[in-house]
């Protein structure tokens, strides 16, 4: 691996732009969620326990594909199998993981967030959960690969989100969406004697052809 440094310290700086954009965006408190960037075989991550607005260029943490501590003296995120697994199975070069707390709501009611809205479709179509595994855990990896199978987000039970995409901005939108659908989700089935009307698999899949000629020509889409 051999970035140039202003590289590096362009990407370190985006990360945590994101990483304090989640905080701010309520969707976690604290030092909770994490986000990644993938460089080629290296990767950035927020470290462990350490207040975003605390983290300065001389932070930068970095891991190779195997999990070995290649930048900086900060430990990792806890959450890093999950992290790693994205990166091994996908494309992706972002990884964002938040507690949004309708989503986390969400995820302890349903084994599928409910199709309420086509912009399921921008993550590949109805959003799974996966189910409950101690957080760090490889377990947990394992189980958040199975939901994210054809998809670039599921929702983590008594837990929170993932989703990935090829930029840190793609990752934090599609959270973002994930996050309002939960809400409208929410809302709509707190009515009484309603129930929400649901998006069949023809209308996702529609929609779905409509949102890759979303945007801007040479654009990311969403």
């Amino acid at each position: 691996m051999k970035d140039h440094p202003a590289d590096l310290a362009a990407a370190w700086s985006e990360l945590v732009a994101t990483a304090r954009r989640t905080v701010t965006d309520g969707l976690v408190v604290g030092t909770s969620g994490n986000v990644s960037r993938r460089i080629r075989d290296l990767v950035l991550v927020t470290p462990s326990g350490v207040p975003y607005d605390r983290l300065g260029p001389g932070d930068t943490t970095a891991v190779d594909l195997e999990g070995r501590q290649i930048i900086g003296a900060l430990r990792p995120t806890s959450e890093l199998p999950m992290h790693l697994t994205v990166y091994r199975t996908t494309k992706a070069t972002a990884v964002v993981h938040t507690h949004a707390p309708h989503a986390t709501a969400v995820s302890t009611l349903v084994p599928e967030l409910p199709p309420v809205h086509y912009m399921a479709a921008a993550l590949g179509g109805p959003v799974r959960v996966a189910p409950y595994a101690l957080y760090g855990s490889d377990e947990l990896a394992t189980n958040m690969g199975e939901a994210l199978r054809d998809r670039t987000g599921c929702l983590l039970e008594n837990h929170g989100t993932i989703t990935y995409g090829d930029s840190l901005d793609q990752a934090l939108d599609r959270t973002a969406q994930l996050e309002w659908m939960c809400r409208v989700w929410l809302a709509a089935s707190s009515v009484p004697g309603r129930t929400p009307n649901l998006l069949s698999a023809a209308q996702l899949d529609a929609a779905a052809g409509r949102l890759r000629g979303y945007g801007q020509p040479d654009r990311d889409q969403g």
